[in-house]
């Protein structure tokens, strides 16, 4: 089983919950609708990983997102995640209205950053995603469509989760490639004030 760390502990979670279409800009870069309910999706424990592929099976597309660690009822620490995705593979998949699973939840298709224990959720905590240090993706709880609050509810009123598990809070405009070499570096903040952050060398 694939493990994250939250503070030098090894944390094995059951499965990662997805939040799609949770910022508005980012529905329309993409041409989407906005949803009329919470767009939810699942990724398997064999998706966690801790390197960055730049291909499998066809070109992947990055989108930096806020993870939370499920712990004790609550949200209970904050990580980087990097949400893989096969994009065409994916427009393939919608345009015949069949699940994106194959686009989404295969392996290495979650990237996380180390997670760090957090007493609430404030609501200037944001993400920031550089590339070749370049700022590329920001965005945070205040753009949010469903704020963690909400999507935690939302997910408890038909799905147990487990702790240890994962949720992703979906992402801002500004997804793209991966190109093999290229440094990618994502930052949590609260109030400016950098919470947490990740690194990664796309291979």
């Amino acid at each position: 089983m694939k493990s994250i760390s939250l503070e030098n502990r090894t944390i094995v979670p059951s499965k990662i919950v997805c939040i799609g279409r949770n910022y508005v800009e980012h529905i329309t870069e993409l041409g989407n609708e906005v949803p009329e309910e919470m767009v939810v999706f699942l990724k398997p424990n064999s998706a966690i990983s801790s390197s960055l592929q730049a291909y499998h099976q066809e070109p992947i597309h990055y989108e930096a997102e806020i993870c939370f660690l499920y712990q004790k009822g609550r949200f209970s620490a904050v990580g980087v995640g990097l949400d893989l995705t096969k994009r065409g593979l994916q427009s393939q998949l919608k345009t015949k209205k069949l699940p994106w699973e194959r686009a989404k939840a295969f392996d290495g298709s979650a990237v996380f950053s180390d997670f760090i224990t957090i007493d609430n959720i404030e609501s200037t905590l944001n993400i920031q995603l550089k590339i070749n240090d370049n700022i590329i993706q920001q965005g945070g709880v205040e753009l949010m469509m469903y704020n963690p609050d909400e999507i935690l509810t939302e997910i408890q009123t038909f799905m147990t989760l487990q702790d240890g598990d994962v949720v992703m809070t979906g992402t801002p405009k500004g997804v793209g490639v991966v190109n093999k070499g290229d440094t990618f570096e994502g930052h949590i903040t609260v109030n400016d004030r950098i919470l947490v952050s990740g690194k990664w060398l796309a291979q």
